[in-house]
């Protein structure tokens, strides 16, 4: 989904914007040079907007490559990974609309080393469609999966989950698969985010004083959107991620420019669990996310068993019986060697 917001207009308007030129030829080959974006294919260029189907230069060009140049670079530590980790990394791109990043990212990383796929899933048929005929020739490895993110059938375990500008709670469900897959690393791009600012427009100051905070329309959006942001964050880091928080872009490209990467590090963070709950019950809401999580056991700690009751003591067995139970193992006998671990299902290792 498109999230761009323009700010001011255009120059002499007296918005303060300048209106962009298009791009020499020369000077796209300069910034995709720039930018590590040299392995471009023609068919990416187009669908990244950087070249209309004529071929000529897009006046955003400059801005497009720029964006997707930083947004590769913030996810190579995770690619690098992937493809060291797994002979066949598997990349699974959520509410991907046009596949600009599917593209890009196949030039870049899985083109080159002719191996790893990416899934591109997007529930609108028609823009489905688009990508199907953009990938087709030249994307052998790229598929496309037309379906809502909650239901799309994918592979039981992948490797790098991406969801940018999914809608609402189509985060949150590309949240769910990729824990749901083990997936070792994860980036979230949020856009417009509505369910908890409704959640939270019946709770009143009588019941938390905190109702202060988003009493106002415009302030119960805007902390709505930033307490979802926080319990995505918090879930991940409670179910075993690594969690950072940073900007995708500057303010001048998009308003909804917050990134969360996770890295998948196996270790569950009790205090965040508790602290997500603790948050959630002051602000007097329970959105969809903490019930899938609670639903699926996750971060629980399985009840310990209870304590067997003492056997009577067994009459000594006659060793001339064939029927006597074998005598006790050896403690000093070495024991059989466990099935080794299955090595996808191990947590990428600590970085040094």
């Amino acid at each position: 989904m498109s999230t761009g917001h323009r700010r001011g207009g255009r120059e002499g308007d007296g918005g303060g914007e300048v209106q962009a030129r298009a791009l020499t030829p020369a000077e796209v080959r300069g910034a995709l040079e720039e930018g590590g974006l040299a392995g471009l294919s023609l068919p990416t260029l187009i669908a990244l907007g950087v070249l209309t189907p004529k071929g000529g230069a897009s006046p955003s060009a400059h801005r497009k490559l720029k964006q997707i140049s930083h947004f590769l670079q913030l996810l190579a530590p995770a690619l690098a990974e992937a493809f060291e980790r797994h002979e066949d990394p598997i990349i699974v791109d959520m509410g991907a609309g046009k596949a600009a990043i599917s593209l890009a990212l196949y030039d870049v990383w899985v083109r080159p080393r002719g191996r790893g796929r990416v899934i591109a899933v997007e529930s609108r048929e028609d823009l489905a469609a688009k990508v199907r005929a953009v990938s087709a020739a030249e994307h052998p490895r790229l598929e496309v999966v037309c379906a809502e993110i909650a239901h799309a059938a994918l592979p039981e375990r992948w490797h790098l989950t991406l969801a940018l500008h999914a809608c609402d709670l189509a985060t949150d469900h590309a949240l769910t698969r990729a824990l749901d897959a083990k997936s070792d690393h994860v980036a979230l791009v949020p856009c417009c985010q509505a369910e908890v600012a409704r959640l939270l427009q019946p709770v009143k100051q009588s019941a938390t004083p905190l109702a202060a905070l988003w009493s106002d329309p415009w302030h119960r959006r805007e902390f709505g959107s930033h307490l979802t942001n926080v319990t995505r964050a918090l879930a991940l880091r409670a179910l075993g991620y690594a969690v950072t928080v940073t900007e995708l872009t500057g303010w001048e490209h998009s308003l909804k420019n917050e990134l969360i990467l996770g890295r998948r590090v196996g270790r569950f963070h009790r205090g965040a669990r508790e602290e997500l709950r603790a948050l959630l019950g002051q602000a007097g809401v329970r959105p969809w996310l903490l019930g899938a999580l609670e639903e699926r056991g996750w971060g629980e700690e399985p009840a310990s068993p209870a304590p067997a009751a003492p056997a009577a003591p067994a009459a000594p067995a006659d060793p001339a019986d064939p029927a006597a139970p074998a005598a006790p193992a050896d403690p000093a006998a070495p024991a059989d060697p466990a099935a080794p671990a299955d090595p996808a299902d191990a947590p990428p290792p600590s970085a040094p």
